[in-house]
C-alpha cells in the first residue's frame, strides 16, 4: 500500500499498530491458550518471520535422495556388520510418508475461492503491507456492525491470491483462519488451514489449526498436529495423543494414555473429562465418561469442541453467556440436531456467518422432523404459512410474527434475512404501505436487489408517511433505483428524522454520498447546513482513500470493518461511513456497499 519502508513504519505509527520486535517464533505463545478464546490474537512477527515457508518451487536436487537399492525396497542394513566408519557413511532413514513435488501446494498462494468470482478482481490485497494488514486483522473487533460487510470480509478471506509482501506466506494464511475464527466462521477457516500442507506450518499456523480444529468439533483434525503440538502446545499434548489413539482404534493404547494424563497431566476437571468422553466414543474402550458442568463458569473453545463433537450440549446459562461466535460455530456441529441448533442458526444468520436460504434448510428440517400435532404456533409453521398462504394477508401477518420474533439485533436480522425471498413473492402495493418498509429490508437482507427495486414506483402511494420515507431511504440507498434523491427530498427526510441527533439522517447523507447518489456539492451543502460531520479526516480515512484509489478490495473491505466498529450504527462516525462506502465503490464493490449502507439505516430504524 505504502511502497516506501520509512513510509510503512509512519502507517504503523499512526494507528499505533508498530508491532514489537521479533521473538523466536519457537518460544513466544501465538494463540491464545487452547482453554481461554477469550485471550489476545496472536502476534506475529514485525517483518518477515525468522522460520521462512518452505519454497515449494526447489528442484528434486534439494530434497532428500533415496538410494537405489532403497528405491527398490531390497537394501536391509545390518548395523552389526559394518564399522563405525561405514555406519556413518548410512544415509538417515527416510519419512515414512514423502510428500512427491508434483503434490506440494504453493503456501503463498491459499484460498477456497476464486476472487474474480465474487467481485474482488484478481489481486485483493494488491501490494498493501502484509504485516500491516496482519496487525489490522489481530485487532479487529467481533462481531462486525453490519451483516454484508462480514459476508463481503469473509469473502476476501477466503479468496485464492498470492500473500502480500512483508509477512510470511504460511502466518498470512493463518491471521486470515483466525480472524475467520473470531468472526464465526469455523468451516471457512477450515479451508484455509486445510490450504496449507502441515509440513510447511509455522508455530501460529498450528495453533490456529488446533483452534480451528476445535471451532469445527472435529477433534480427528488435531491428529496430524501433534507433532508440531509439541512445540506450542504441550499441555494439550497428551489427551490428544489419547484421542486420536481411540479415533484409529487403538482402544488399549487408547485407555492407558488417558489414565496416564489423568494422573500425571497437567490438565484436569471438566477439560479431562471431555477428551476422556471423545476416547470413549472413538474406540471400544468400554470407557464411560460422565460430564458434569456444575461448577464450571465459561464455555471455552476446547470444552466446545469436545462436547459438540460428541453431541451433547452445554448448559443454556454457559451457552448464553458464549460469544456470538461460539454460537455460530454451534449452528453448524454436524453431531448435533437440527433443532439444538436452530436457536444459534438465527445467531449466525444475523452475523452474516448462514445465508437466508441455509436459515430456511434448517427450519425445514425441523419442521419434517416434528409431529404434525406440535406444529401449530411454531416458528417453522410461521415460515411455511410466510410462503404457502393462499391469503395474502395471512402470509403478511406470518412474517410480521417472525419479524418480531427474537430479543436482540441479530435475531431480527435473521428474522428479514429469512424472510427475504417470502418477501418476493409479495407483490408491490400501497395497500401493504405498513409493511413496505419491512418488506424491502427482507428483501434486501437477503440480497435481492432487483425485487426491492420494484417497490420505486408505488413510494408516492404509500400514505403512511413515515413508513414512506423509512422504504423511500433504504431503495435510495439498496439499489440503484430511478427514486427522488435530490437535495430537497433528503431535507425532507431529515426534517421529519427524531432519532438522537439525527443519527439516521447522518447515516442516509453520508451513504448517499458515499454511493455517488448525490454529487458533492449537494453533500457539502447539507453537511455544512445540518452539521453532519462528513469532512472530518484522520490517518485511517487516509488508509481509506489510498486502498480504494489503488483498487484493492480486500484492504478497503479490512479498513472499513476496522473504521466501523461500534456497539450500533448510530454510533458510527459519518465521515468513516461515507469514506468507507466510496473506498469499497472505487474498488469496485459497488453492490455490497450498497447493501451495507440500507442495513445500517435499517437497524436504525429497528431501534426506534
Amino acid at each position: 500500500m505504502l511502497p516506501a519502508r520509512r513510509n510503512r513504519l509512519a502507517v504503523g505509527a499512526a494507528l499505533g499498530l508498530v508491532a514489537l520486535p521479533a521473538l523466536a517464533l519457537a518460544q513466544q505463545s501465538l494463540l491464545p491458550p487452547t482453554f481461554n478464546d477469550t485471550a489476545p490474537a496472536p502476534e506475529p512477527s514485525n517483518t518477515q518471520s525468522n522460520e521462512q515457508a518452505p519454497d515449494s518451487s526447489a528442484t528434486e536436487a534439494s530434497r532428500p535422495q533415496r538410494s537405489a537399492a532403497a528405491a527398490e525396497g531390497s537394501a536391509v542394513v545390518e548395523s552389526e556388520s559394518l564399522t563405525p566408519e561405514e555406519l556413518a557413511e548410512v544415509p538417515a532413514p527416510l519419512p515414512p510418508v514423502e510428500i512427491p513435488d508434483a503434490s506440494r501446494r504453493d503456501p503463498r498462494l491459499v484460498g477456497a475461492i476464486d476472487p474474480a468470482n465474487w467481485g474482488l478482481g484478481s489481486a485483493p490485497w494488491g501490494n498493501a503491507n502484509g504485516s500491516f494488514l496482519s496487525g489490522l486483522m489481530r485487532r479487529l473487533d467481533t462481531p462486525l456492525p453490519s451483516r454484508w460487510l462480514h459476508i463481503a470480509l469473509r469473502n476476501a478471506l477466503l479468496a485464492r491470491s498470492e500473500a502480500p509482501p512483508e509477512v510470511n506466506p504460511v502466518d498470512w494464511v493463518a491471521e486470515r483462519a483466525w480472524l475467520l475464527l473470531r468472526m464465526g466462521e469455523a468451516d471457512a477457516a477450515a479451508m484455509l488451514v486445510a490450504g496449507v500442507d502441515v509440513s510447511d506450518f509455522t508455530p501460529k499456523m498450528t495453533q490456529v489449526a488446533v483452534q480451528s480444529a476445535l471451532a469445527s468439533a472435529d477433534p480427528g483434525a488435531l491428529c496430524p498436529l501433534r507433532e508440531n503440538m509439541a512445540k506450542v502446545e504441550k499441555r494439550v499434548l497428551p489427551l490428544t495423543d489419547a484421542m486420536c489413539s481411540a479415533l484409529t482404534g487403538e482402544a488399549t493404547t487408547a485407555a492407558s494414555r488417558i489414565e496416564q494424563a489423568r494422573r500425571r497431566g497437567p490438565i484436569t476437571g471438566i477439560d479431562h473429562v471431555l477428551a476422556d468422553k471423545v476416547v470413549g466414543a472413538g474406540a471400544d474402550t468400554g470407557r464411560a465418561a460422565t460430564v458434569e458442568w456444575d461448577n464450571v463458569e465459561a464455555l471455552t473453545a476446547w470444552r466446545f469442541g469436545l462436547s459438540a463433537a460428541t453431541g451433547m450440549m452445554p448448559p443454556a446459562n454457559l451457552l448464553n453467556r458464549a460469544p456470538a461466535r461460539v454460537r455460530a460455530w454451534q449452528a453448524r456441529a454436524p453431531m448435533l440436531s437440527a433443532e439444538q441448533r436452530l436457536p444459534s442458526a438465527r445467531i449466525a444468520t444475523g452475523l452474516g456467518v448462514f445465508s437466508s436460504s441455509a436459515l430456511g434448510d434448517l427450519y425445514s428440517t425441523v419442521y419434517d422432523a416434528t409431529d404434525p400435532s406440535d406444529l401449530a404456533g411454531t416458528d417453522a409453521w410461521q415460515l411455511r404459512l410466510a410462503f404457502a398462504a393462499r391469503d395474502p394477508a395471512e402470509r403478511l401477518a406470518a412474517m410480521r410474527r417472525l419479524w418480531g420474533s427474537g430479543d436482540d439485533q441479530l435475531q431480527r436480522l435473521a428474522g428479514e434475512a429469512l424472510l427475504s425471498l417470502a418477501a418476493s413473492r409479495v407483490r408491490p402495493s400501497a395497500a401493504v404501505d405498513g409493511d413496505a418498509a419491512k418488506l424491502i429490508a427482507s428483501l434486501l437482507a437477503g440480497g435481492n436487489e432487483a425485487a426491492a427495486a420494484r417497490w420505486a414506483p408505488v413510494l408516492g402511494e404509500i400514505s403512511n408517511e413515515a413508513a414512506a420515507d423509512q422504504a423511500w431511504a433504504l431503495l435510495a440507498l439498496g439499489t440503484t433505483a430511478q427514486v427522488d434523491v435530490s437535495a430537497s427530498r433528503v431535507e425532507d427526510f431529515i426534517d421529519a428524522d427524531t432519532s438522537k441527533d439525527k443519527s439516521r439522517s447522518k447515516l442516509l447523507v453520508a451513504g448517499l454520498a458515499g454511493l455517488g447518489r448525490i454529487d458533492s456539492d449537494t453533500a457539502t451543502t447539507l453537511n455544512r447546513s445540518y452539521g453532519l460531520g462528513l469532512g472530518r479526516s484522520s490517518s485511517w480515512t487516509r488508509f481509506m482513500v489510498e486502498a480504494g484509489t489503488r483498487r484493492q478490495p480486500g484492504s478497503a473491505l479490512l479498513l472499513a470493518a476496522v473504521g466501523m466498529q461500534a456497539a450500533s450504527p448510530e454510533r458510527i462516525p459519518s465521515a468513516h461511513v461515507f469514506q468507507a462506502l466510496k473506498a469499497m465503490r472505487s474498488a469496485g464493490l459497488e453492490s455490497q456497499a450498497r447493501l451495507i449502507a440500507a442495513e445500517m439505516l435499517a437497524r436504525t430504524a429497528r431501534g426506534q
